[in-house]
């Protein structure tokens, strides 16, 4: 009969490095970073220089689906003309886009 620290000591030699139990699990979080985290925080940064960009006479479009000119920039709102007696308010981070910009993503 074998002592069990023996069978123990035999069974981790045999077993690979500690490090590379953890290569699997780095090679998808690369993977993911790459294909997934990195484009996002670049389209969120170029939304977030736009956002900072907006001034009067732009047009541009929001969330919602809402087509209009940029008649007034105030702090964290926007004043948007949708018709010729029409002014809505709207919040900075509800403007997605310029009206005729195509989304990167769209292009593929």
């Amino acid at each position: 009969m074998s002592h069990p620290i023996a069978v123990l000591a035999v069974a981790e030699g045999a077993s690979a490095p500690a490090f590379m139990q953890f290569v699997p699990i780095l090679l998808v979080f690369a993977i993911f970073y790459f294909l997934l985290i990195a484009p996002m925080r670049k389209r969120q940064k170029a939304l977030q220089s736009l956002i900072e960009s907006l001034k009067k006479g732009d047009r541009v479009v929001t969330n919602g689906g809402l087509y209009g000119t940029v008649a007034a920039v105030e702090d964290k709102v926007v004043v948007l003309k949708l018709a010729e007696n029409l002014k809505v308010r709207v919040a900075k981070s509800a403007i997605s886009g310029f009206e005729g910009q195509e989304d990167e993503g769209d292009r593929k």
